[in-house]
């Protein structure tokens, strides 16, 4: 299921480059959290599902990126928004979805 993993932003990198030990504690959280029985699939759309609810943009937009390099369609990514409509309502819903076809339809954005 995986393949070629994309760079992380060009900010991101920056800002690890500038605060090397928050990047360690960062990658010690996420090796943490990977700890236990669900499979990286499935962490990987709890993660999504998590930064819809949470309304953090910049979040989704890496978890659908991650998704997308990990080869997780776009039907499922979509898929988890839909989900998210009931709790956190259409207005948000439609945000969290603008955000996901930011990045699983960015081919088609590009000249």
């Amino acid at each position: 299921m995986s393949r070629m993993k994309s760079d992380p932003p060009k900010k991101y990198s920056d800002f690890i480059s500038r605060y090397p030990k928050l990047g360690e504690a960062w990658d010690a959280i996420h090796e943490a959290g990977a700890t236990g029985p669900l499979d990286t699939k499935t962490q990987r759309l709890v993660k999504l599902a998590v930064s819809i609810g949470a309304l953090r943009e910049g979040a989704v937009h890496a978890s659908a990126r991650k998704a997308q390099d990990m080869g997780i369609s776009v039907e499922e990514i979509e898929q988890v928004v839909a989900l998210a409509a009931g709790t956190l309502g259409m207005p948000a819903t439609v945000a969290a979805f603008t955000w996901v076809r930011d990045v699983t339809h960015r081919l088609e954005n590009q000249p």
